[in-house]
């Protein structure tokens, strides 16, 4: 990665700190989904499943680590609840980022994506997106975010995933799964 910032001077914004209540504290696991041999959360076919909702994610992924700055993407306003639609087995969520030219757009979604993927039972489909005309680049971005061969390829980059772990690492004292 180049040491040259893309935003040297973002601005900041509090974070308002408010959880869900369906979501448990998060221990630290490998990128990819539960092992299939994982037993603890398979779900009994007669009971019914509970929906998730906008605020349930929003909180999933708000304590992500900017990979620029020491803050986190709810204080940059990179995320928020607004940008996030979930439908049935669907999550898709829209990022804006803080300069049009960011250079670090697919790693915020990457890291978005990977967190999603570890915390979200594997029934959803996440969908990542950059919010339209807030990035020069949005349809490349966007296709690279959602190409899961791209992905697999980018999870399987020793630098990249050292980057994305530090992304999600940084947080995990205040990082959840939902049950």
């Amino acid at each position: 990665m180049s040491s040259e910032l893309f935003n040297a001077n973002p601005t900041v914004f509090s974070s308002a700190k408010s959880h869900s209540s369906r979501i448990t504290e998060y221990s630290a696991q490998s990128l990819w989904l539960r092992d299939q041999d994982d037993d603890s959360d398979t779900e009994n076919e007669d009971t019914e499943l509970e929906e998730i909702d906008q605020d349930e994610i929003f909180d999933l992924i708000r304590t992500i680590y900017d990979p620029e700055h020491p803050n986190t993407l709810e204080e940059l306003r990179v995320v928020s609840a607004p940008q996030i639609i979930v439908g049935r087995n669907h999550v898709k969520v829209e990022f804006t980022p803080t300069v049009p030219h960011c250079g670090m757009s697919t790693l915020i979604g990457l890291s978005i994506r990977v967190r999603l993927l570890r915390s979200l039972p594997s029934r959803y489909k996440v969908d990542i997106y950059v919010k339209p005309g807030s990035h020069q680049s949005e349809h490349s971005v966007n296709k690279q975010l959602n190409d899961k061969e791209r992905v697999a390829a980018a999870l399987e980059n020793p630098p990249l995933v050292d980057t994305v772990e530090k992304c999600l690492a940084k947080a995990s004292s205040t990082t959840f799964q939902l049950v």
